[in-house]
């Protein structure tokens, strides 16, 4: 049961957020804002894409622990990825309020960026193997959630300073993604049923890339 319902959950929520990041693409060629999201969106379904495959293809023969090195190099390429999609996220925020200038923010924000990354690519996290070490989980999303910290209080205070009401919940779903993910990070190993959480935090992505539609669609 379980293997059908995440195969076909996997299978909207990949073609969900990668259809409507291609039609943003399409659709937003003159406007960088939605030029951005669309690759911020194709970027979040393709990365994910290489996690969310190998697990429904062990869900529905032999098992997740049949394949640890797909599934773990799925991790690390989704990692990777989300961190280049609120990366991405960030010249959203620039390109949607028109912030000029900002230098050591926009550092701030390469900083956090690439340290994530760097943390990710460490041979220390053993992503293929069964037993990685949990403490290399929590090293390497320490930038990481302080990059998602700092794309929430961007966009809450922009969005009321604007009186934005296309993007005016953009801050909380990046901020409940993180509150969903989180948990997984510490305590899905120890507590399996943690790991639902996911769940809900795909839908939150979801959610994102259907806000940036919505608005691209309004607009025009």
């Amino acid at each position: 049961m379980q293997a059908v319902f995440e195969t076909l959950f996997d299978i909207v929520y990949l073609s969900t957020v990668i259809t409507l990041g291609y039609r943003m693409i399409r659709g937003g060629k003159d406007q960088k804002q939605y030029l951005l999201f669309g690759i911020m969106a194709v970027v979040l379904g393709c990365g994910d894409a290489f996690h969310l495959i190998p697990r429904a293809v062990a869900l529905c023969t032999t098992g997740l622990e049949s394949y640890p090195a797909a599934l773990g190099i799925g991790k690390l390429v989704t990692s990777i990825t989300m961190t280049v999609f609120y990366l991405l996220l960030y010249y959203v925020w620039r390109a949607r309020y028109r912030i000029t200038g900002r230098a050591g923010l926009t550092a701030g924000v390469w900083a956090l960026s690439l340290s994530r990354i760097l943390l990710c690519l460490a041979p220390q996290n053993r992503w293929t193997s069964a037993d990685a070490p949990l403490s290399w989980g929590i090293y390497r999303n320490i930038p990481f959630a302080l990059l998602g910290l700092l794309i929430v209080l961007l966009f809450y205070r922009s969005a009321r300073r604007h009186g934005d009401r296309a993007f005016r919940f953009l801050w909380l779903a990046v901020l409940l993604s993180f509150a969903f993910y989180l948990p997984v990070v510490l305590f899905a190993d120890a507590l399996p049923p943690v790991g639902m959480l996911m769940i809900p935090k795909t839908c939150v992505y979801v959610w994102m890339v259907v806000m940036g539609f919505r608005a691209m669609k309004g607009e025009h």
